[in-house]
């Protein structure tokens, strides 16, 4: 494989730096493929929930579809876990950064705070605020993040719900991924 010349990058030539582009377009087209693997990697252990978060996600995705959600919607529906086995504090965060300059920013907001929403649900029975997502309430994307949460994410642990297989949404995520990065988003 070619290799740059330089050590220090203001040492480049700007034929450095198109090897670098084109090196980076070729890794790019394999993204699709890497997410995927970090979902598939959720296989395995339940951590004491009756499915795995693998099912967890595909679940949800598969609650999202039949709901009539969008297309980009179902894609963050089956990835807003992926973050789990690699930042079980922030997993949310981790999966929202992924996906940011594929989706709306509606939707990369859901994933973002999905975490903090779901806790609706159990966080009382830990000692914590189980309406901490209060604080967000007047946010425009409030009402699409407490809804997914609601109807498909806490609803996602039932090991005899009919779930879709991966093979029902690979073609959606890859039709996500194929957006121009930062078409939705700008270079912010």
């Amino acid at each position: 494989m070619k290799t740059v010349g330089f050590t220090r990058m203001e040492d480049g030539t700007a034929e450095d730096y198109q090897l670098l582009a084109e090196q980076s377009i070729e890794h790019a087209q394999g993204l699709v493929d890497r997410v995927l693997g970090l979902l598939i990697g959720l296989r395995g252990n339940p951590r004491g929930y009756q499915v795995d978060r693998y099912v967890h996600s595909l679940q949800t995705a598969t609650r999202a579809l039949r709901d009539g959600a969008d297309e980009e919607t179902v894609v963050c529906a089956l990835l807003h876990d992926v973050g789990d086995d690699f930042a079980p504090f922030n997993h949310a965060a981790f999966a929202a950064e992924i996906l940011k300059p594929y989706v709306t920013p509606e939707n990369h907001w859901m994933v973002e705070k999905h975490g903090i929403f779901q806790g609706y649900y159990f966080w009382h029975h830990y000692g914590m605020d189980r309406n901490a997502r209060d604080r967000f309430r007047g946010h425009p994307c409030f009402e699409h993040t407490a809804l997914f949460c609601e109807r498909w994410d806490q609803t996602a642990f039932d090991p005899a719900y009919d779930t879709l297989p991966l093979d029902a949404f690979e073609p959606m995520v890859r039709r996500v991924f194929d957006r121009p990065a930062w078409s939705l988003r700008g270079a912010d």
